[in-house]
């Protein structure tokens, strides 16, 4: 791990603590104009979102729709009743993206994996940075709002369901993610994703509101424009050994 690694973890809350952590659970609302590009308007009204740490799962519940729950775990996607009976199952999700453009809409398993990995990636950052298969580096820091960040870069193996291969992480002096760049290959997007409203559960700090924006040449983002991605926590539990 790089320094800039390790000051972050413990500003997020300590790498030794982490290890004890089984999960996280989220109650989340989610928006933005990707979604209605790709014909789920409504995203998520407050939903249990269950991210497990030791492993890559993700269980939404409700999803699609009341009665039903969306399940995300190591590279597969299904749907099951809230009773635990298989509705829909996508094995092989990523290969299902072959041939799409940023217009092109998803059903609700496409959309499912794509939450479902974006969600266990974003509420297990930074720690996921030290797992096994993740590369980082610091490079050249970055000024941004009158600010000056440190930057990761981390490159992640092909086993990871993630954005895109190589993304960068930027961290504030108190080691607080600001913002994070990818492409979504699976979703045809360039952009930055910022984090903001930091406050603490059970010894760990998440951000509250998340917002993702178009990002063009030399890493400028649209800032002022709309979003494409919104995500409001109203509550976080932090599930240990």
């Amino acid at each position: 791990m790089t320094d800039l690694l390790d000051f972050a973890l413990e500003a997020h809350g300590g790498f030794d603590n982490w290890k004890g952590v089984t999960g996280v659970d989220l109650r989340l609302t989610l928006g933005g104009y990707l979604f209605a590009i790709k014909q789920h308007p409504d995203g998520l009204r407050t939903a249990l979102v269950k991210v497990d740490a030791r492993r890559p799962r993700t269980l939404i519940v409700p999803f699609p729709e009341q009665g039903k729950r969306g399940i995300y775990q190591e590279g597969k996607v299904w749907l099951q009743t809230d009773a635990g009976a298989m509705v829909e199952e996508l094995p092989a999700p990523r290969t299902a993206y072959e041939g799409h453009e940023r217009s092109t809409p998803w059903n609700d398993l496409q959309y499912l994996y794509f939450i479902g990995y974006a969600f266990w990636n974003y509420f297990t950052t930074p720690f996921l940075l030290a797992s096994e298969g993740v590369i980082c580096e610091e490079v050249e820091p970055w000024e941004e709002n009158h600010q000056k960040w440190r930057v990761l870069r981390a490159t992640f193996d092909s086993s990871i369901d993630t954005h895109c291969a190589v993304q960068k992480f930027y961290f504030d002096d108190h080691g607080m993610l600001q913002r994070h760049d990818y492409f979504t290959d699976v979703a045809k997007g360039n952009v930055a994703h910022y984090c903001m409203d930091y406050k603490t559960f059970d010894g760990f700090v998440f951000p509250t509101r998340r917002r993702v924006v178009s990002r063009g040449d030399g890493e400028f983002t649209a800032t002022g424009g709309p979003s494409s991605v919104l995500i409001d926590i109203e509550s976080v539990v932090v599930n240990r050994e």
